[in-house]
């Protein structure tokens, strides 16, 4: 690099390009589960010396740290729906990342070298970490269509089942901004203390600065995918609380026909001396049993003609049916 080539090799003849060559990436792919012997990586490169003791080790949160002359960084990449941590260790002569399984960014890295000329580590360095920040954009745009296209279905027609993947939607958004924002924090406090030295290129502070600008972009793409996640659950609760609302109005709409009936029915069939002894005729009972109940009944309609109980009820129909 310039001009170099991407070839397999094994630890040892690693160690030994490490200890002569200038201007060297090293990509070491780890395997899934951790090894008992897994440490030893670090000794069989030979960067005892140059590596803090957390290098390479599973489990460690995304950091970036700067010694003198070299720098150390736990890259966090989106990787086929899953985190991947991406160690990344460069001098002035080389670069050197150790991950578990493939990671995409190297094989960006690797294409885009065939492409640009890189001067030195540092700037593979901030290829490297620009790759790894569009894992997180891809990641959160697609996300975002997703919850754009749930939530036209959900005004279309609405199912448990849209629930569920909003709030997996929700969650995912959470997590891709509980995995990038510490990064992005322990990333800027590093590159603002190099900055703050004079010796400090200015070619360096112009990636430096790119860097810093990409990431709050995607950080503002992750955080708009969140407040859609919120705007769909609040679309979803709205149409459910009005489809709520019509089921009470036509509950309060059929209490008002038959409350008035419920009271006649339940009055003339007590079982008292009046009733039982004035109103034996078939014609008083027609009057006021049959009689009352029907006039009770136009009166209820009557009046929820009048304050439009009806009409608001049927746009309301219409509406949803739309």
């Amino acid at each position: 690099m310039p001009g170099g080539i991407a070839t397999r090799t094994s630890l040892s003849e690693t160690r030994e390009r490490l200890a002569v060559s200038d201007f060297l990436l090293a990509d070491v792919q780890l395997s899934d589960e951790p090894a008992a012997d897994e440490q030893e990586v670090v000794g069989l490169l030979g960067l005892e010396a140059e590596s803090p003791p957390w290098f390479g080790r599973p489990g460690v949160p995304a950091r970036a740290e700067f010694h003198g002359d070299r720098a150390v960084f736990v890259v966090p990449v989106v990787e086929e729906g899953h985190f991947v941590h991406v160690h990344a260790l460069v001098t002035e002569r080389h670069l050197v990342t150790l991950h578990r399984g493939p990671a995409e960014p190297l094989e960006g890295l690797i294409a885009r070298l065939g492409q640009e000329s890189p001067p030195d580590p540092v700037a593979v360095l901030f290829l490297l970490l620009e790759e790894a920040l569009e894992t997180f954009r891809r990641a959160a745009v697609a996300h975002l269509l997703e919850v754009e296209d749930l939530e036209d279905q959900i005004f279309e027609h609405r199912r448990p089942q849209q629930v569920y993947r909003l709030a997996r939607l929700r969650r995912r958004a959470a997590l891709l901004h509980h995995f990038l924002l510490p990064y992005l924090q322990a990333t800027d406090e590093v590159i603002a203390r190099r900055m703050l030295n004079p010796s400090f290129p200015e070619e360096r502070q112009r990636l430096a600065r790119e860097f810093q600008h990409a990431g709050r972009l995607v950080l503002a793409d992750i955080e708009s995918l969140q407040e859609a996640t919120r705007r769909a659950f609040a679309s979803y609760s709205s149409l459910v609380a009005g489809e709520q609302n019509r089921v009470i109005n036509r509950l309060a709409i059929v209490s008002v026909v038959f409350l008035p009936l419920t009271f006649l029915t339940g009055y003339f069939g007590m079982n008292f001396t009046y009733l039982t002894d004035e109103m034996e005729s078939r014609a008083v009972f027609w009057l006021l049993a049959v009689g009352l109940q029907a006039g009770v009944l136009l009166l209820a309609l009557y009046v929820l003609h009048r304050t439009h109980a009806w009409r608001n009820l049927r746009d309301d129909e219409g509406a949803q049916d739309r």
